[in-house]
């Protein structure tokens, strides 16, 4: 089988494709058949050694994945050879065939997209665990997404319009801002035309923002969290700005605010059950219609530099999936 692999660390031109015997299933386990593969902003540092998760070398990039099911280990059931089927892999997605324990993978609905089922594991996982379990993000809440646009953002973006917040798209161009709009935002503030502090007090008239959902970090993070209503709720998701922010503690006193940070990944491994709960509704919303798994670019997986760099140069409008 064809398998992406990083063989020594470095950046993605450093990337190879291999040929590797197929994988079999164990007992417990199923086979897939990878038609999607999608990446995350974490992929370009997992493959430089620069993320808290660091695999055995050689390892395949990608987390995620949707396709069908190639064969069945013993003692599964439920699952027939054909069935759409998406699944988390942590990394080592981006190859022809994986095969993962039976009881982590889902069905994707008939309906859904495989690239779009490939992308909802991470970013609609995280925007899920983040405003659900971490925030408790309420009804009528102001909730401000730094990098609205990225695939993470835009996820927060449809959730938390969901749950019924009242949405602050905030991204760096209008096109990004038209984006986070057609997905579910109310307002919307370019934070490289305008002070992200005084912005965001504005649109809350003063107030602040209940819950803030910071995928970019950097020297956006301290006049956000300057930004915060009363026993507001800064969610730490990420860090696309580059720079990890040294917030003031004493904000965090003056604003009788939290910050709270998102590990999605730790969660799925600590709490599988509220994880399962949070993507069989994911699943759900997805087939209804209510959640669009915005794709950006699906890119031939012999492409895949075209792919690291529109995520990596910031230019990514929702997912980029490797397609097989």
């Amino acid at each position: 089988m064809k398998a992406l692999l990083c063989e020594s660390h470095g950046p993605a031109e450093m990337l190879v494709i291999r040929d590797l015997p197929e994988p079999q299933p164990g007992p417990g386990e199923i086979a897939i058949a990878v038609r999607a593969a999608a990446l995350n902003f974490f992929d370009t540092l997992i493959i430089e050694n620069r993320y808290q998760t660091k695999p055995a070398l050689p390892f395949s990039p990608s987390a995620e994945c949707a396709g069908t099911v190639a064969a069945i280990g013993e003692g599964v059931a439920g699952w027939q050879i054909g069935d759409r089927v998406a699944a988390w892999l942590g990394y080592g997605a981006a190859r022809e065939l994986v095969v993962v324990p039976a009881e982590s993978a889902v069905r994707v609905p008939v309906g859904l997209e495989l690239a779009q089922a490939a992308g909802l594991f991470v970013t609609y996982g995280t925007a899920m665990h983040g405003l659900i379990q971490r925030a408790g993000l309420k009804g009528g809440e102001t909730l401000a997404i730094l990098g609205a646009a990225g695939g993470a953002g835009l996820a927060a973006v449809e959730i938390g319009a969901l749950l019924g917040a009242h949405v602050i798209a905030c991204a760096s161009s209008a096109d990004k801002l038209a984006l986070a709009r057609e997905h579910g935002a109310q307002e919307e503030l370019d934070y490289t035309a305008h002070d992200i502090r005084a912005g965001l007090r504005r649109l809350t008239e003063g107030r602040g923002v209940d819950v803030l959902y910071d995928t970019v970090g950097g020297d956006l993070a301290e006049p956000a969290v300057r930004s915060m209503a009363w026993e507001g709720r800064y969610l730490v998701v990420g860090f696309a700005g580059g720079a990890i922010p040294k917030i003031p503690l004493n904000l965090l006193l003056l604003k009788g605010c939290d910050l709270r940070g998102v590990f999605w990944g730790d969660f799925v491994r600590r709490e599988p059950a509220a994880q399962r709960r949070n993507m069989e509704r994911l699943l759900d919303w997805a087939a209804g219609g209510h959640i669009r798994a915005h794709v950006h670019a699906e890119i031939p997986l012999e492409r895949w530099t075209e792919a690291y760099a529109l995520i990596a140069d910031r230019k990514a409008k929702g997912k980029v999936v490797l397609t097989l």
